[in-house]
């Protein structure tokens, strides 16, 4: 059996993904199982030992700029896809994608089966619609989609990611210009489109200084590079501006690249993130995270043995110290 799976969406998205691969293995251990992502987010499953084949295309439009090349080149992708004469096509997502379910139209051939949600509009040509999901988490939602292979999705294993090998590298340079190493430092990171997700930079100092008093650790302070007014990619530099200025010596910035940004969490002692990609890119880490929450974290709330989520009423500037730093200590005092 021949099996494709389409994720059009971001890297927690894709992450949150990883235990429907893991199912499949899992139940049809000699099924050959291909992935469809794109160039943004695949470094996420570029290690995964459940799939057979990654295709990554480039996304027709980035920043609000379309661009001609990414357009032929999915074009000439597609057509390969169909050439493979998949028996099943997976189209991963809680909710019914017009383009995402088109795709896999377009790529099935005569005995092809697509499983996907659909709604009156998104069915036509989809071979297994079902209606989307009104509650549950992002990860029961799309393993519910197996469920017309026959694969029983009551026992799903946690998400599971490896980073590049040359990220975690270029993360162990950075601590070592700053003195620090492995396990040393809380992770804390800021990048949230929604303000109200967001710490304020009076907490971030707070916090840093008390972990360092309390723990004895170090504090690696990341945002999202770029100005809050920016359509395509708001940014921190704002926030980060003014923690900067206060800085105590056991903060370090670090504000680059994304894989840096990755191997520095996977190394520390744990991490603390808005809700968002790298906060389950932490989740997945050996020390977990605590996800900050301004609603109900029920559908994208972080998943894995480490991982918890906070929950402030209005706006994580609200948030009471002590609070925060309590729910650290769930994973600060792990052995």
């Amino acid at each position: 059996m021949k099996i494709l799976v389409i994720k059009r969406d971001k890297i927690g998205d894709l992450i949150l993904t990883t235990p429907l691969f893991a199912l499949i293995k899992a139940q049809l251990p000699n099924a050959e199982l291909h992935l469809l992502a794109n160039t943004y987010n695949g470094w996420a499953v570029e290690n995964d030992p459940h799939i057979d084949k990654l295709w990554l295309y480039p996304r027709a439009r980035e920043g609000g700029r379309s661009s001609l090349y990414a357009a032929f080149a999915q074009a000439h992708q597609l057509m390969a896809l169909r050439r493979q004469r998949f028996d099943w096509i997976i189209v991963a997502g809680s909710y019914a994608s017009k383009r995402a379910n088109w795709r896999a139209r377009w790529i099935a051939t005569g005995k092809t089966r697509i499983a996907a949600y659909c709604d009156a509009v998104t069915a036509t040509g989809i071979t297994d619609p079902l209606p989307p999901p009104v509650g549950g988490h992002e990860v029961e939602r799309m393993a519910d989609l197996l469920r017309p292979l026959g694969i029983n999705v009551s026992e799903l294993p946690p998400p599971c990611i490896e980073p590049p090998s040359g990220w975690i590298s270029e993360a162990n340079d950075f601590l070592a210009a700053c003195g620090l190493a492995a396990n040393g430092y809380v992770m804390l990171g800021i990048g949230a489109r929604r303000r109200a997700r967001q710490p304020s930079a009076a907490q971030i100092l707070r916090w840093s200084q008390a972990l360092n008093d309390r723990y004895g650790l170090a504090t690696v302070f990341t945002w999202t590079p770029g100005s809050r007014d920016d359509k395509g990619y708001p940014g921190d530099d704002d926030i980060a501006t003014e923690v900067l200025a206060q800085a105590p010596a056991c903060l370090h910035p670090y504000r680059g690249m994304l894989g840096t940004v990755v191997g520095l969490t996977w190394l520390a002692r744990t991490s603390l993130f808005p809700d968002s990609g790298l906060m389950h890119v932490a989740a997945a880490s050996p020390g977990g995270v605590t996800g900050l929450f301004t609603t109900s974290p029920e559908q994208w709330g972080p998943r894995g043995p480490h991982a918890h989520a906070l929950i402030a009423d209005e706006s994580v500037d609200c948030l009471a110290d002590e609070v925060v730093l309590t729910e650290l200590e769930r994973n600060l005092n792990r052995t």
